[in-house]
């Protein structure tokens, strides 16, 4: 609490204890004027200005008109710049994607060519492997065909 000293310094302070609780203290702190016949004067509005001129006034509102542009301008600026950033990212993932896309195409291309020369190898190797055969065959049955006309008598 304040002492005696303090006190002097403060006489214009009351404080009053209400309560006192397990969780803390409440006070009242009660404020007296200094001296009863001063009036305390509080400014609602700032210290008077002096009067503006109009010209004065056109001014100042020429100088807002002309802050206020060169606001908006830096903002168009800013939405042009922002607008011409996306276009160029919009066109770079454009063509990675026409470049993904042929890349796609030529390694389709030549698997489908791998696959089509592949096709025909076998198809050549199956033509080849069946002419043998054929000729085997035909081999077979002129030696039947002999050995028969050798067999049978003449009558």
């Amino acid at each position: 609490m304040a002492t005696s000293g303090d006190q002097s310094a403060f006489s214009d302070i009351q404080v009053k204890e209400l309560d006192k609780r397990s969780s803390g203290q409440a006070f009242e702190v009660i404020l007296s004027p200094s001296t009863p016949d001063v009036k305390v004067v509080f400014p609602l509005s700032p210290a008077s200005k002096k009067e503006l001129s109009l010209e004065e006034i056109q001014r100042k509102l020429e100088a807002a008109e002309e802050r206020r542009k060169i606001q908006e301008s830096e903002l168009l600026k800013q939405l042009a710049e922002k607008r011409e950033h996306e276009k160029e990212v919009i066109q770079k993932a454009m063509e990675e994607n026409n470049k993904f896309s042929k890349m796609a195409e030529e390694k389709l291309t030549q698997k489908m060519e791998a696959n089509k020369e592949n096709r025909t190898a076998r198809m050549a190797a199956l033509n080849e492997k069946f002419k043998e055969k054929d000729k085997k065959l035909e081999e077979v049955r002129k030696n039947k065909e002999t050995k028969e006309t050798e067999t049978v008598p003449e009558c």
